[in-house]
């Protein structure tokens, strides 16, 4: 089982993510959950590399894990709202592969 961590800020905006293991749905090279997990993440990080104000870092060094987080430089309106959006998009996106593939995926979330 997949297992995602989602950290936001006490005001809805993504702070970190981290997801570690594998589905199990399928073969290897085959898993379409793994896939899943792994489009979602990955677009999320996209939009944040392509955020300014923030400071990204990620972590992929270990095969069937990644991690990355923000660090916010100055704040602004438009910043909070983009970092909330990206909370929703994971949380959602996440929660919707593990209702219809429950053993496969498991989303946590943090509020601090």
């Amino acid at each position: 089982m997949t297992t995602v961590l989602l950290v936001c800020g006490s005001d809805g905006c993504f702070k970190s993510c981290s997801a570690k293991g594998h589905a199990f749905f399928a073969a290897r090279g085959r898993d379409i959950v793994c896939a899943a997990e792994t489009h979602l993440l990955r677009t999320a990080l996209s939009v944040l590399e392509k955020t300014k104000g923030i400071r990204l870092s990620c972590d992929a060094s270990e095969r069937g894990s990644l991690a990355f987080g923000v660090e916010v430089e100055g704040h602004s309106a438009e910043l909070a709202e983009r970092l909330r959006c990206t909370a929703d998009f994971i949380r959602e996106g996440i929660s919707s592969l593990s209702q219809e593939y429950p053993g496969c995926v498991l989303l946590k979330e943090i509020i601090e």
